[in-house]
């Protein structure tokens, strides 16, 4: 039942304004408990549930009026200096948001949400009393939605080649199902370029470990990704942008249409094809900064995701007797939206995973000479068309020994390939399915899935991962990305008369192929390429072309999963392309 009928556009301008203050609420609240006196947070806080009870009292939701009431109340007696916080208090007012942010979910279903928990009711007017609370049990935080990633696929098969591509071949190998092909392609197509590129989404598997887990998140997380999918908030400055460019082009259309009339009409002069070349390289110009422009749209300061952050790592800390401090830097760093709801879940586990394993006990760290608080580090910045990512601790670091035992008992690696791991290669192991540290499984880790999921979905957002430990110091992982998806620069490369593409952005270097350089190993063809063995594979025989003539150029491909040298025919050059959804 709808309890909200001919009120859902009042309900929804609620939930979005009220979404961001309970987020910013909940950062101010961390800061807090590190400046409990600090007036501003506190009037800040304060203002924060009363707009929220405001609003929820229009809609007449009670249940969450009575709830931001007393809390707001309680924020009033703490900024006049009426009560004091502590970390029990804290714990409580943390529960409180908790059980706010449930209230969102039922109400993005148009659903009455279900009245708070007595028990928590009762230790908000215990506070109130001036009385100690007993430390309840922290609600938390519902992560970020998954959102399906994308898989490039070839063009309809109406589009025409230079003979027949066997497309299920292709699929196959996309999607790693059984087929004949040697080796998954990293390769896009286009079927006549500048086309657009085409996109199909694929949703991976459920592979929850159930770190962070709470009854609701599913239902959540679902109502998450129908709500953030289909807005956006743009700066209306880059929307009179927009606006004044498609003005500029509606005005270049008209002065080409004028120099056709002329060259229709016979006038073909020196000046006349002056005049066009000028009007078309205007309009490249403005169609070129159009797109730009555009792309400013979609892109929203990576803030709105860290500020989640430091909640989730001071209840974790708490839950684990541990004192952490989650310091956030380069928050107005911009990354496209969809990018940024991706990376929702693979920074959770990143935080947790820092928190659980890389950071002491405070007993650990006095013995070892550091402080008992640790500093947790988030950072954010744009090096060129990258945007770089770190996670850092002050931690244990990690022992590569130790690892690698650990990834021959769980069985996720044979010992003599383990013995032959570098140190660096053996971080990377626990990025292997199965792999954990823990021998018991808790609710925070010990299932071995988590990394691995983390890597998967950097590398579906075309970025890798790279991890730096010291024992003793600590650990970095640092995560490369590109600014956008939309829009992906490619190698545009030829196989017999078909021009692909293939992500620029994994392209190391071009190289002619000689036939005695191709050596078999194992079966399988192979170059050396600088001491390095590299597999080789042939983009017609991936897609199940024949072959005439032996392929003349490798196009040496890296991902964060994999080198590989593509076989093609030839190369043209660079272009972009522009990622669409199918119908």
């Amino acid at each position: 039942m709808n309890h909200f009928q001919g009120m859902e556009e009042l309900l929804q301008n609620f939930l979005t304004e009220a979404t961001e203050l309970l987020s910013d609420v909940d950062s101010k609240l961390v800061e807090l408990e590190q400046r409990p006196n600090d007036k501003d947070l506190l009037n800040t806080i304060f203002r924060g549930f009363h707009t929220i009870k405001g609003g929820a009292g229009f809609l007449n939701v009670s249940e969450l009026v009575n709830l931001c009431h007393l809390t707001e109340n309680l924020f009033d007696k703490l900024r006049s200096g009426q009560l004091s916080l502590n970390p029990e208090l804290m714990d409580v007012i943390m529960s409180a948001t908790g059980v706010v942010s449930h209230m969102f979910t039922a109400l993005h279903s148009n659903q009455l949400p279900a009245p708070a928990d007595p028990a928590l009711l009762a230790a908000l007017q215990t506070a109130l009393e001036g009385q100690r609370v007993a430390t309840p049990a922290v609600a938390a935080v519902p992560a970020a939605p998954s959102v399906p990633a994308a898989l490039m696929l070839p063009p309809s098969a109406s589009e025409k080649s230079d003979s027949d591509v066997n497309w299920q071949q292709w699929q196959n190998a996309l999607l790693n199902k059984p087929a004949p092909a040697e080796a998954t392609p990293v390769a896009t197509t286009t079927a006549n370029l500048p086309a657009t590129a085409r996109t199909v989404g694929r949703r991976a598997p459920d592979q929850s470990d159930g770190e962070g887990v709470r009854a609701g998140r599913r239902e959540a997380d679902k109502i998450a990704v129908a709500a953030t999918e289909s807005t956006i908030r743009v700066d209306t400055n880059r929307l009179d942008q927009v606006l004044n460019l498609s003005g500029e082009i509606g005005l270049a259309k008209n002065r080409l249409n004028c120099l056709r009339t002329d060259l229709l009409q016979g006038k073909t002069d020196q000046e006349t094809l002056r005049e066009i070349d000028l009007a078309v390289s205007r309009l490249d110009l403005l169609v070129s900064d159009l797109q730009n422009a555009v792309m400013k749209t979609r892109m929203q300061p990576i803030g709105r995701l860290f500020q989640k952050y430091p909640r989730v790592a001071r209840d974790l800390s708490r839950q684990l007797g541990k004192e952490v401090e989650l310091a956030l830097e380069g928050e107005d760093t911009e990354l496209d939206k969809t990018m940024i709801e991706d990376l929702g879940d693979p920074l959770i586990h990143l935080v947790r995973n820092a928190v659980d394993h890389g950071i002491e006990l405070p007993a650990e760290r006095r013995a070892q000479g550091k402080q008992e608080k640790s500093i947790l580090r988030l950072s954010a910045q744009q090096i060129g068309d990258s945007i770089i990512i770190q996670i850092s601790d002050d931690g244990r670091g990690m022992r590569p020994d130790v690892i690698r035992k650990k990834a021959v008992e769980k069985g996720c690696i044979d010992p003599d390939a383990a013995a032959n791991l570098s140190d660096d290669e053996s971080l990377k192991l626990i990025f292997l399915p199965g792999f954990s540290t823990k021998d018991a499984v808790s609710d925070v880790s010990g299932r071995g899935v988590g990394m691995d999921v983390v890597k998967t979905k950097i590398q579906k957002l075309n970025g890798r991962i790279e991890i730096k430990s010291v024992v003793g110091q600590g650990s970095t992982f640092t995560i490369y990305l590109p600014l956008t998806l939309a829009i992906l620069p490619v190698l545009v490369v030829h196989c017999g008369k078909q021009p692909f593409a293939v992500p620029l952005a994994l392209v190391r270097e071009i190289i002619p192929i000689e036939a005695k350089e191709v050596q078999s190993i194992a079966g399988k063809a192979t170059m050396v390429i600088r001491d390095e063995i590299l597999p080789v594979y042939s983009l017609a025989k991936l897609i199940g072309w024949q072959r005439t003539k032996p392929p003349a150029y490798g196009v040496l491909m890296q991902s964060a999963l994999r080198s590989f040298i593509l076989a093609v025919d030839s190369f043209v050059g660079r272009d972009d392309v522009v990622i669409k959804p199918l119908e």
